[in-house]
């Protein structure tokens, strides 16, 4: 089979030939259609002290079944979050870790929708925005925060703000600015990271991107406002911008949801499939690559230029 690797870090990546992996228990094997790329593996080539397996997102079709398995058989479509080798043919995929592909979904939009809005769920549960409530949802045109707009509208919210980076690559590659693009997700209005103001303080903001975006991040917050932050970016915020507006900041981590609380997991999983059947979700894609390609592919992670959902087929 096909995959990819690098071999320092910052890559270069390229595809080489590997034997196909056999099933543990526990696990899947998976012909892959569709792998879904992310900015924390992005990080972890260009940052990791050591080369690691590029793992995420896969969707495609249950080849073979390692013992004790119980939910799964070869024929079925799944999607899930593989923490080996991903960028491949055919990945292992753990029982835990693994939902179903309904009929009417291929794989791009299971890729598309279903980790990223998994994710975008989880921050609006963790911030708890009540009917009515003003949201503010960082790089907005992501994977995750498109559809985190598009939730924060379904749930209730008063007022969805996103706020998204410069123009970058965007508007001379897709034609569209990222601030027509979050518009047309449902968002209220869009600020720019660097623009004065980011408008009136809202109750909670998604942020995505951490980092130096922290404290206009924070600063947006109305008093008792919650930030929940999910980034791999990092970054510090000093305890005395949290105590002169009694605000709070709130890590989110799907992982520790897949892994200790299945069950929601699950009903979460559900809830993202029942909106998308019924138009309320729309995951957007912003381009399809080769294997050959995940370089590129990358390259647009990097710069921010997507509108949606950056994924390789294999």
């Amino acid at each position: 089979m096909r995959r990819v690797r690098y071999e320092s870090t910052g890559g270069p990546l390229f595809v080489e030939e590997a034997p196909v992996p056999a099933p543990g228990p526990g696990e899947l094997l998976v012909r892959c259609a569709a792998v879904g790329v992310t900015l924390p593996m992005v990080r972890k080539v260009t940052e990791a002290a050591e080369p690691v397996p590029l793992g995420g997102e896969i969707a495609g079709e249950v080849v073979a079944a390692g013992e004790d398995v119980t939910r799964f058989r070869p024929g079925d479509r799944v999607t899930g979050l593989c923490f080996g080798h991903g960028y491949a043919e055919y990945a292992l995929l753990h029982e835990a870790m693994a939902s179903p592909v309904p009929d009417g979904a291929d794989a791009v939009t299971a890729v598309a929708l279903v980790r990223s809005g998994l994710v975008a769920w989880g921050t609006l549960e963790a911030a708890r925005p009540a009917p009515g409530e003003s949201v503010l949802v960082t790089a907005a045109a992501s994977g995750v925060g498109h559809l985190a707009v598009q939730l924060a509208r379904a749930r209730g919210a008063g007022l969805v703000r996103g706020a998204v980076s410069g123009p970058g690559r965007t508007e001379a590659v897709t034609g569209r600015t990222k601030t027509e693009f979050v518009r047309s997700l449902g968002a209220d209005d869009c600020v720019r990271y660097g623009d004065e103001s980011w408008g009136d303080p809202v109750d909670c903001v998604l942020d995505a991107v951490g980092g130096g975006l922290l404290t206009p991040a924070l600063a947006a917050l109305a008093p008792h406002g919650r930030l929940v932050a999910y980034s791999s970016g990092g970054g510090t915020i000093k305890a005395y911008d949290l105590l002169v507006g009694a605000k709070s900041v709130i890590g989110f981590q799907m992982a520790l949801i897949a892994r200790g609380r299945p069950e929601l997991y699950e009903r979460w999983r559900q809830e993202l499939w029942r909106l998308f059947a019924e138009g309320v979700l729309k995951p957007v894609v912003h381009g399809e690559f080769a294997l050959e390609d995940a370089a590129a592919a990358h390259e647009v992670i990097t710069s921010r230029a997507n509108l949606g959902k950056v994924v390789l087929r294999p």
